[in-house]
């Protein structure tokens, strides 16, 4: 005679420790470290889950443990609905090596009726879902990850070479606010690569062109406009946002080396990240200068090269595509600073040459002397970046 359904959930129950929702509760509020993943269903989780929790639906389990689950030595406790489901997903965790799992019984709902703490997701749209329907498949992204996307902010420094890829990946990935700087209009040289912009938007600001091709893109993506050039006048209001909440990351397209030096101070004055990016006629490189955990722009360039060691596009040229890949590279960068996975170029110089087609990575130090983010500052207020790169 087999097993009847009753007599394989006791058995379960016989084999898995059982920890009630006060006992949960208690120590969750002692700060004990446990892991919460819960087993339910999509539409079940939407309607809320406890603070912390690791989503992983029962039938995904087996699948995705070890990606959302990589230490199999800390203490997991599995819930569901009503204790059954989290009671199974419990034996089948230990069959796969974890050595410290438990289940909460009964589940959520009663959870829920004691009035312990919940939250709700964000919550998404049927269109939404769909469109980012790649993203949620991911572990490392999932709904958690594309709400944060969708409610990250991003100030891109240019709306040429470089921003145009940025933007559009930016706003495709559903980067919720971009700011897009950019004082200049669009010219017909400038369709060679700036890829934002198109002949039928030729003489119009960079910025205006920009927000009408990003609203074709996704219309969940909010673009505040700067028609304007950065400099010491508009920098902080600039850097402060819309609202005053700020930017979350910059990335810098731009072309000039005063420019840089006053986008470096103000992101070491308000602890911004910024994507840095440049390029020379077949080479480009990216890095990230992220105060408090690494180098700034100063410490690698205290002083500026001289004028004829750096041309500008107009003046040497670039090749068409070069920006594509450097720009992406930014708008990746950007995007897991956003998402908070990966390892940021922090430190770490990649440098690409297209004709030899090879990335080289260099090691970026700080510098302790730095006189913008070194222990001893100098310059703790805008100077006239100008004059001191005319010198």
């Amino acid at each position: 005679m087999g097993t009847s359904y009753a007599d394989l959930l006791q058995d379960v129950k016989k084999a898995v420790r059982q920890v009630s929702l006060d006992d949960l509760h208690a120590r969750l509020e002692a700060g004990e470290d446990l892991t919460l993943v819960d087993v339910r269903e999509k539409d079940e989780w939407r309607q809320g889950y406890i603070p912390g929790a690791i989503h992983l639906p029962r039938g995904f389990l087996e699948m995705q443990a070890a990606g959302k689950l990589p230490d199999k030595h800390a203490t997991i406790v599995t819930y569901c609905a009503g204790g059954i489901r989290s009671a199974f997903a419990a034996k089948v965790l230990q069959e796969l090596g974890y050595t410290r799992v438990e289940t909460a019984n009964p589940g959520f709902g009663d959870w829920k009726d004691k009035g312990f703490p919940t939250e709700r997701p964000f919550a998404f749209t049927d269109a939404q879902l769909n469109r980012y329907s790649r993203h949620l498949l991911l572990p490392e992204v999932g709904e958690k990850g594309q709400a944060k996307l969708l409610q990250g902010r991003v100030l891109l420094l240019g709306a040429g070479g470089l921003g145009s890829p940025a933007a559009l990946y930016l706003a495709a990935a559903g980067v919720g606010t971009l700011g897009i700087v950019d004082g200049d209009v669009v010219d017909e040289s400038n369709l060679q690569r700036q890829v934002l912009h198109g002949r039928d938007r030729v003489d119009l600001p960079k910025v205006e062109s920009g927000r009408r091709r990003i609203a074709e893109l996704n219309p969940d993506v909010t673009v505040v406009p700067y028609e304007e050039r950065l400099d010491r006048s508009n920098v902080d209001r600039i850097f402060a946002g819309p609202d005053g909440k700020g930017w979350d990351v910059v990335v810098d397209g731009l072309d000039n080396f005063p420019t840089r030096y006053l986008v470096n101070d103000a992101s070491v004055f308000k602890g911004v990240p910024v994507v840095h990016g440049s390029i020379f006629r077949f080479d480009g490189q990216v890095t990230t200068f992220w105060p408090g955990k690494g180098p700034c722009y100063r410490c690698l360039y205290p002083e500026p090269p001289p004028a004829h060691l750096a041309p500008s596009c107009a003046e040497a040229g670039v090749l068409g595509v070069l920006p594509g890949v450097i720009g992406t590279l930014q708008a990746t960068e950007a995007i897991k600073i956003l998402l908070g996975q990966g390892d940021p170029l922090v430190g770490r110089l990649l440098q690409y040459d297209s004709l030899g087609m090879t990335f080289r990575r260099f090691k970026l130090a700080k510098d302790p002397c730095c006189a913008v983010c070194g222990s001893t500052p100098t310059i703790t207020e805008y100077v006239d970046y100008q004059g001191f790169c005319a010198r």
